[in-house]
């Protein structure tokens, strides 16, 4: 079985580092002129499947404007899982799960284990219940081959009291950074399965020139992150960096083909800043 992590590197090897963000919001619901139920959603997931399916590295599915629906939203969703495992994009689940004992064993069980009706590619995960508390997903993912994507400096202002208060010297935001490297070690270079989410909004003040895996980066397009920031925000990072774009892409839709346009336009950009740097 193929890690994650080394799926990945393939994967943006192969289609660029863009993450598309499936953010099926009520708004933009309206706006592709389809209903806020799951009909609606379920035509936007086909859309969405359509355009960024063999066009994109990797996608993230928002749970919540999946979740809103009910049982319905929710089996669209696992639908739309489905579909993309059928194609070379990869799926990343943003869900931020995280609790303890044997209620993280449940979302472990719902979302990573083998067979998970609910299982993507990779997770993102919370571990501001402490970093241990996450040890259910951690052997989970890995029996599974799947990856995690850990909160460390998130893009809100609420999150700087926690994320950045200082533990031994160091802020908890790098805590979890280096608690995700540790996990890392021994993984091919830059191919850990186990990554972290940094917003790209702003400067993170962190070192992840040793996490040896992947860093997805909110904040592309719509949020205020430009392709420039990105490049030079995450130069020396050890793994693959994902700048993430959700709004500033689906607001071409719905037609798949413009969806795919935009991603493909998004990663050009990407390409081009990233090259420009060097």
């Amino acid at each position: 079985m193929t890690g994650f992590g080394a799926r990945l590197a393939g994967a943006v090897s192969a289609h660029g580092p863009l993450c598309a963000g499936i953010d099926p919001h009520p708004a933009l619901l309206a706006q592709w002129g389809l209903t806020d139920d799951a009909d609606g959603l379920a035509r936007f997931a086909d859309a969405c499947l359509a355009g960024f399916g063999g066009a994109v590295a990797i996608v993230k599915p928002q749970s919540a404007f999946f979740e809103r629906h009910g049982a319905a939203g929710v089996g669209v969703l696992e639908r739309l899982l489905a579909g993309f495992a059928e194609t070379a994009t990869l799926t990343l689940l943003d869900a931020k799960r995280g609790d303890i004992g044997s209620t993280m064993d449940g979302y472990a069980d719902a979302y990573l284990r083998i067979g998970a009706l609910l299982g993507a590619d990779a997770l993102t995960v919370s571990p501001y219940l402490g970093f241990g508390s996450l040890e259910p997903a951690l052997v989970a993912a890995a029996e599974a081959g799947r990856g995690l994507f850990v909160l460390a400096r998130t893009s809100n202002p609420e999150g700087a009291s926690v994320q950045l208060a200082t533990l031994d010297g160091r802020s908890v935001a790098q805590s979890v950074v280096d608690a995700a490297a540790a996990r890392n070690a021994g993984s091919p270079p830059g191919a850990g399965d186990v990554g972290v989410v940094v917003g790209g909004t702003r400067e993170h003040g962190l070192d992840l020139a040793a996490l040896n895996g992947p860093v997805l980066v909110p904040g592309l397009g719509a949020q205020g992150a430009g392709p420039a920031d990105v490049v030079s925000r995450f130069a020396g990072t050890s793994g693959p960096v994902l700048p993430a774009a959700a709004r500033s892409v689906l607001a071409a839709g719905p037609d798949p083909a413009a969806l795919r346009g935009a991603a493909l336009a998004l990663g050009e950009e990407l390409t081009s800043a990233r090259a420009g740097s060097h």
